[in-house]
């Protein structure tokens, strides 16, 4: 096994632990929401410290349930994702086509142009 293969397992074990262990532990027990957001845990401190805070926003849209409210979250974070691996995925195309035109220098093997059919004499 290879040193990155090693390190990618560990890394994976890692983030699998990261997801288990919370319910394995039952770190959520007891709780009328387990794993709330830090913005739910924030209001409930604040009102229990101070019942008569009154915020100073309120928000723009307010989701009918927690369900859906997790829904566009998720939403928001594979849009987010999405908009990274384009962009990532942009620059590298963008390197290896700027190597490929260089002379001298061996494009990474893959990269080049396609060879045209009937141009092998």
């Amino acid at each position: 096994m290879t040193r990155n293969a090693k390190i990618n397992t560990l890394l994976l074990l890692l983030v699998a632990a990261l997801a288990v262990l919370p319910l394995a532990l039952g770190l959520g027990d007891g709780k009328e929401e387990p794993f709330a957001g830090a913005d739910a845990q924030a209001e409930a401190a604040i009102t229990e410290l101070k019942p008569d805070y009154e915020p100073w926003f309120s928000p723009l849209y307010e989701p009918p349930s927690g369900e859906i409210e997790s829904a566009l979250f998720a939403l928001q974070a594979a849009i987010g994702a999405g908009v990274l691996a384009y962009y990532f995925g942009v620059r590298k195309g963008r390197r290896q086509a700027a190597a490929a035109d260089r002379p001298g220098t061996a494009a990474p093997a893959g990269t080049g142009p396609a060879p045209v059919a009937g141009s092998e004499r």
